[in-house]
């Protein structure tokens, strides 16, 4: 396992090496224009991944070189005011049990109607509003990705990858400071399908700078002020789940920031999805980005505590730390990651080593 990781740092630092004396590049959107209403752009997402992942019994690592994401996404609009996003994923592929031909999925596809800043309606499969490191694009994660305590209800709700069918509505009050989400979702469908849907809602206030779009940045690589501080509810029929997330990214000097999120959810399947047991979760985030050197360290803890007495043996915490190093910003990076579980005595921890290739457009 030393000798696997070994090779795989000594090619990595090579690569950043080499890269990191190629002259900068200007970017700029390609926009298919059609008419003066009608127009769309065509983006690309690929992150690999090398990952060493530790067995709680025989103390082996398992080894996987594999596609952790591969997407195409399409964004447009079709007439004044109604846009479009469409966006196709093929995860993992190459992770065992290895298999390299399971093809492309459906992971976004919705419309929205702008009435006006305060008012929106989306219909199509989108992402359930219910937290702010859930609504986090990929490409920007503080970390490596996003936290297993913020995808908990993904399969007892029947939920694709975090994503939902349904329609919502949305809007910008308060100057584009306060931010509404509420959806009504597909959720999990009862023989016959007569039970009652699901219902999400998500409240954000910008206190400085405002957001605005279908996902959140996570770092914003020291070009804005942001403080958030939100809060997202999920139910349907006896399930329910609330969040509430306290979101930074302060510019430092001549182009550092400091982000940080702190987050905390409470799941409670109740009778309706008795797979979701009662639990408090907790997560928290901070890097410091490095303009100069164009790199980010960061850290990460995350708990999961469960509230009944049958459910404690599942108890555990996670703490890492890593670092990305911002070749391109998020157009060309580099992750590593160190991530320590602990889980409830007397099971051991266990340690998983992960270094990453992202290169993204839109």
């Amino acid at each position: 396992m030393r000798h696997s990781i070994g090779r795989f740092l000594v090619a990595a630092v090579v690569l950043a090496a080499a890269t990191a004396f190629l002259p900068a590049t200007a970017h700029a959107q390609a926009i298919v224009k059609v008419n003066d209403t009608v127009f769309f752009r065509i983006g690309f997402q690929l992150q690999t991944w090398g990952d060493w992942l530790q067995d709680a019994n025989t103390r082996g690592y398992a080894q996987n070189l594999y596609i952790r994401r591969v997407r195409f996404l399409l964004t447009g609009q079709v007439a004044p005011n109604v846009t479009f996003f469409f966006q196709t994923d093929n995860p993992n592929v190459g992770k065992a049990p290895k298999s390299l031909g399971t093809g492309f999925l459906l992971q976004d596809a919705w419309l929205e109607w702008k009435i006006n800043d305060y008012f929106m309606i989306d219909a199509g499969e989108f992402l359930v509003p219910l937290a702010r490191n859930e609504l986090q694009s990929t490409v920007s994660f503080l970390t490596l990705d996003i936290s297993p305590t913020s995808t908990v209800f993904a399969v007892p709700t029947a939920t694709n990858a975090t994503r939902d069918t349904g329609l919502q509505v949305k809007g910008y009050p308060l100057d584009g400071h306060l931010e509404y989400r509420a959806a009504l979702m597909q959720g999990v469908r009862l023989t016959g399908s007569r039970n009652s849907f699901r219902d999400t809602f998500y409240l954000q206030y910008d206190v400085f700078e405002t957001e605005k779009g279908y996902v959140y940045a996570g770092t914003n690589l020291g070009k804005k002020k942001i403080l958030a501080i939100s809060s997202g509810y999920d139910t349907q029929n006896k399930y329910h789940a609330n969040s509430g997330n306290v979101f930074t990214t302060i510019p430092v000097g001549a182009g550092d920031e400091f982000a940080g999120q702190v987050q905390g959810i409470h799941y409670d399947g109740g009778t309706f999805l008795p797979s979701l047991p009662k639990q408090n979760d907790f997560l928290v985030e901070a890097s410091y980005y490095i303009s100069a050197a164009k790199v980010a360290p960061f850290a990460k803890y995350e708990s999961q505590k469960f509230s009944k007495a049958v459910d404690k043996p599942k108890d555990q915490t996670r703490w890492g730390a890593g670092l990305h190093y911002y070749l391109s910003n998020q157009n060309f990076k580099l992750s590593a990651q160190y991530l320590h579980v602990s889980p409830k005595s007397p099971i051991q921890g266990t340690n998983q080593f992960t270094f990453a290739f992202q290169a993204f457009y839109n």
